[in-house]
């Protein structure tokens, strides 16, 4: 956990809150104030497990989300449980086999600052099966889609209310997992200061519509994403 707080800190300027003792440690990470992400230690005889970010969906009622889950082909990771006074969550694959968390908000709805620098700014679906991930989600969420796929690489971009909210794409490389962006003022600094942290970087930074990103790895092995979205390059592609 001090290794987690020392880079945070570093690359996307956080700050801490202690939370309950009864949260076993959980921290959870600010910027300027506001609520961006949490960060917990493994849980007891789990610690060889591998270090990642998970994606929290919102649910008015996750129990009942998660059922709709587990009718339409979803597995139940971590079955609902109330968290303190803070949400009741849970954590499901959908069939591709990528694991994402549900939670019902309550003391704590969620993040409270995003697109903005150290915080997040995008969640993308990696997966196996585009379609299979499109109707599990649609079913889960009523969630529409605009295709913005090339003949380079497949990819939607998920939509509640006609706000974009995700993206999904076929990557064969990676298992099936959700990966996290974050927002950072200088992408070119930002990389940096994970190399000279102890680090990896996975992708150097490049411009792109979206922004100047980049992907790197924590010293502990969680992957993300960092975006200057204020540099951005070329034109939006368009929905198919």
């Amino acid at each position: 956990m001090a290794t987690a707080r020392d880079f945070y800190t570093a690359v996307l300027g956080w700050e801490y809150q202690d939370t309950d003792p009864e949260a076993g440690g959980y921290l959870v990470a600010t910027k300027d104030g506001h609520p961006v992400a949490g960060v917990g230690p493994k849980p007891p005889g789990m610690e060889q497990m591998p270090s990642s970010w998970t994606t929290y969906l919102a649910s008015d009622d996750v129990d009942s989300t998660v059922q709709t889950a587990n009718a339409a082909g979803g597995q139940i990771l971590m079955p609902p449980m109330d968290v303190m006074s803070a949400g009741r969550m849970a954590i499901i694959t959908d069939p591709t086999g990528a694991a994402v968390g549900l939670w019902e908000g309550r003391d704590h709805p969620g993040a409270e600052l995003v697109n903005e620098p150290g915080a997040m700014c995008w969640n993308e679906l990696y997966t196996s099966d585009l379609e299979r991930a499109r109707a599990f989600f649609t079913t889960v969420f009523d969630y529409s889609y605009d295709d913005i796929s090339n003949d380079e690489m497949q990819y939607n971009i998920a939509k509640v209310g006609g706000h974009e909210v995700a993206g999904m794409m076929v990557n064969a490389e990676t298992p099936p997992m959700w990966n996290v962006y974050f927002t950072v003022e200088d992408c070119d600094k930002a990389t940096d200061t994970v190399s000279q942290r102890g680090g990896q970087v996975f992708m150097p930074p490049m411009d792109t519509p979206y922004g100047r990103m980049s992907f790197v790895q924590s010293p502990q092995g969680e992957v993300l994403g960092l975006v200057d979205v204020a540099t951005t390059v070329g034109e939006m592609p368009q929905p198919n």
